[in-house]
């Protein structure tokens, strides 16, 4: 994989958090997965095509890589939102498109529906659209079944085992071994409040809130969060969805190309 940029730290209003970032010109912000990190970009980070026009920022998510855990252990989407909203202000970013993939566009949701004005745009990719409104025995078991994977496991484990979902059959093995890299740098307190952030939380509430451009994305063979699931909630919310055709869960991995072109095209369609 080419050079990452390097991570930066800061005090953001009272949240330590980690970004990387690359490029000039329209801000994108990237928001990873439950699985991943920051450095899950690389491809974005190392297309050219895409750096040159556009401000590239990738955070850790609370309780990820160079970020602290959030406060309070039992957190929403809401939360993590107000963390995203002290880094956008401490980078000084004007209306960025946000960028949320997986457990991020839960995130970028929640951002989306309580600081409107904070944005241009909306990607939810391959959106995992959270399960508050699933029976009690259903959230248990979304939250169970994550915990005793990484605890039985550890994070070298859960990476050994899970890497290879994330992405499209005959994957490229440079890109399992990144997504696995990825996944064995894991902080298990982190992943754990996210995954109760996922068992308990609902991505439909903050979209019903938001009014502004919106685009749903997934991979063609995302078998994680299918894309009948992302054509659904396209249809409910009358956004555009997209099709990464020869793509996994992870499509920013897995379909690069497209994927940073349907970026450049969104930003191109919508206002600064």
């Amino acid at each position: 994989m080419n050079a990452l940029p390097e991570r930066q730290q800061e005090d953001c209003s009272g949240f330590w958090l980690g970004w990387r970032e690359a490029g000039y010109g329209r801000a994108v912000v990237l928001l990873h997965g439950i699985s991943s990190g920051s450095a899950s970009w690389v491809k974005q980070f190392s297309d050219r095509a895409l750096t040159d026009g556009h401000r590239l920022i990738a955070w850790d998510a609370p309780g990820y890589g160079g970020s602290a855990v959030l406060a309070q252990a039992e957190s929403k989407a809401a939360a993590y939102a107000n963390a995203l909203a002290a880094l956008i202000a401490e980078l000084e970013l004007e209306r960025p498109l946000i960028v949320g993939h997986s457990l991020g566009a839960l995130i970028g949701s929640a951002y989306a529906a309580i600081y409107p004005a904070g944005l241009s745009g909306l990607v939810l990719a391959d959106p995992a659209q959270g399960y508050a409104n699933a029976p009690q025995e259903k959230r248990q078991q979304v939250y169970e079944q994550r915990k005793q994977m990484i605890e039985t496991l550890g994070p070298q484990g859960y990476g050994e085992q899970r890497a290879a979902a994330l992405l499209r059959d005959g994957a490229d093995p440079q890109d399992i071994a990144w997504v696995r890299s990825g996944m064995q740098q894991l902080n298990p307190a982190g992943f754990l409040r996210a995954a109760w952030m996922l068992a308990n939380d609902d991505i439909s509430q903050y979209l019903s809130r938001y009014q502004g451009p919106l685009q749903i994305w997934c991979g063609s063979e995302d078998r994680i969060t299918p894309p009948q699931g992302a054509a659904t909630l396209a249809q409910q919310q009358d956004a555009a969805m997209r099709l990464i055709n020869a793509a996994g869960h992870a499509s920013y991995l897995d379909a690069p190309v497209l994927f940073n072109r349907y970026i450049q095209d969104f930003t191109g369609a919508i206002q600064p």
